[in-house]
């Protein structure tokens, strides 16, 4: 089992920063990726920024520019910085985990923080 708990979202102005963490807890060791997916209510979840446990890490093309994805191993917390961030941005943020134990992988999923921009 993967427990991820998220924090940071909330309210910001456009062309503000936002800084989103999500700590995992419980079977560490067996997760292999940890990101964020981002989802506006009635489409499908987007990826945001994925980093696997050797340091890869992906960005969506979009976000590149403006979002980076940091971890924190001694903590075992993941980071989101979001900056220039405009109205679009405007999401529900999700944390998270793939985990494999043998040949089983497991997706695991943080119940999502909000994060509006809006003046």
């Amino acid at each position: 089992q993967v427990h991820l708990v998220e924090s940071g979202g909330g309210l910001v102005q456009p062309g503000g920063s936002l800084r989103l963490s999500c700590a995992a807890s419980g079977s560490i060791h067996t997760i292999r990726v940890m990101g964020w997916y981002r989802q506006t209510p009635g489409k499908q979840r987007e990826l945001v920024a994925t980093i696997t446990e050797g340091g890869s890490i992906v960005y969506d093309d979009s976000l590149k520019d403006r979002f980076t994805l940091s971890r924190d191993d001694a903590k075992n917390t993941v980071y989101l910085e979001m900056n220039r961030l405009s109205p679009e941005d405007t999401d529900v943020y999700y944390c998270y985990a793939w985990s494999t134990v043998l040949d089983d992988g497991h997706e695991w999923w943080g119940q999502g923080t909000q994060v509006t921009v809006s003046s």
